[in-house]
């Protein structure tokens, strides 16, 4: 009876789509036993429904049928720990959101300091991408930005040439000191995304001294980027 007293109550001021884990229910570990059945219950009732193996989510329902957690709300244990930014959501997801493709995806692409192995989660495939900079909230904006230039050749629904027009829009509309922490920030990733944002800052009139130090002179990047899009890419060994 304390168990069902402890879930209703946890329920009771839980919003709909918000994602449950069994330690959110401040059952004794010696109980889990009893929890697990008692959640199992519900689901069986549909007064919850089960995303993995130990996740829940109160169900809202609609004329479309049940409204599913968003794909944040889906992944946040691999987002936020103990109060602290760990991981952040990038890939097909956030290109979304930045203007760079119209695609819809159920792979969510997590950028972590930390090697992880892909895994499923519901209708989900979660797949991380190892990130070497600090994640922060004030750093993921720029993250996101270089991990497009990353991928720039697997952006689903578009080409390299849009995707880069779309990109050399953002950082033009990025202040003068986001613009330099971009810059920073690169020094961590592979070659030929410094060589993109070199060429992106040279067509902008910046500063590119810092980048183009950081490169290989006799160092070429097979990027399928035309002339016509980045009609400086012989400078920075683009090809």
């Amino acid at each position: 009876m304390i168990i069902a007293n402890q879930i209703k109550s946890k329920l009771d001021s839980t919003e709909c789509g918000v994602v449950l884990t069994m330690g959110d229910f401040g059952i004794e570990a010696k109980y889990q036993p009893a929890l697990v059945k008692a959640l199992n219950r519900l689901v069986s009732r549909g007064d919850l429904e089960k995303i993995s193996k130990g996740k829940y989510f109160k169900p809202q329902k609609s004329i479309f049928g049940i409204l599913k957690p968003s794909t944040s709300e889906i992944v946040k244990d691999f987002l936020e720990k103990d109060g602290k930014t760990v991981g952040y959501i990038t890939g097909t997801t956030a290109f979304a959101s930045m203007g760079l493709t119209t695609q819809i995806s159920s792979v969510v692409l997590i950028g972590t300091n930390f090697y992880r192995r892909p895994l499923e989660r519901g209708a989900h495939k979660v797949s991380f991408l190892l990130q070497r900079n600090e994640i922060t909230e004030e750093t993921i904006p720029l993250l996101r930005i270089l991990d497009a230039f990353r991928l720039i050749k697997d952006i689903p629904a578009t080409t390299p040439d849009e995707s880069l027009n779309v990109l050399k829009k953002i950082i033009a509309g990025l202040s003068a000191e986001r613009q330099l922490q971009l810059v920073d920030l690169a020094s961590k990733y592979t070659p030929y995304v410094r060589a993109l944002l070199g060429a992106v800052f040279e067509i902008l009139g910046k500063d590119t001294n810092k980048l183009n130090k950081q490169l290989n002179g006799v160092t070429y990047y097979k990027i399928p980027i035309s002339e016509k899009c980045l009609p400086n890419k012989k400078n920075w060994n683009i090809i």
